[in-house]
């Protein structure tokens, strides 16, 4: 049997502006942004004006990963980033992985700096501005220079 896995990240109203700033940041591909508005129309539950412009999925491919979004309903309960889950990012090569978290830092605040760890020749945590955490962990194997 096979399984796989991704993070699938809620906004409230600005999951495109977030969708674009992965995919600069992380080197990704958007591969689709479907909005409430493109749904057919259902009398039964009617999409309101202020609802049509928000994201209803959209798709980010990292790498051989996937990324995937979503807006919430207007009104709905939501608190932005929190720490109970983050994504880690194993970039091979130290520029990549600086390049990386300097896009993720913009905007953002900086848990731990980038640094040699006894695990990583570089490591580092970021919140980037929507309040999603990441932690940047350069592979051991992976030669380091300060």
């Amino acid at each position: 049997m096979s399984i796989s896995l991704n993070p699938y990240l809620n906004f409230d109203g600005n999951t495109k502006e977030a969708v674009y700033f992965y995919e600069k940041a992380l080197g990704g591909k958007v591969m689709g942004i479907m909005l409430f508005g493109d749904m057919p129309a259902d009398p039964e539950h009617p999409v309101t004006d202020e609802m049509k412009d928000r994201v209803m999925h959209a798709h980010l491919k990292v790498g051989d990963f996937d990324l995937m979004f979503s807006d919430t309903f207007p009104g709905m309960p939501f608190q932005a980033g929190g720490d109970t889950v983050q994504i880690a990012i194993h970039p091979t090569e130290e520029a990549q992985a600086r390049a990386i978290f300097a896009a993720l830092e913009d905007g953002g605040q900086v848990v731990m700096p980038l640094q040699q760890t006894e695990w990583s020749p570089l490591y580092g945590i970021v919140k980037d501005k929507f309040g999603v955490t990441f932690q940047v962990n350069m592979p051991a194997e992976q030669p380091c220079v300060e």
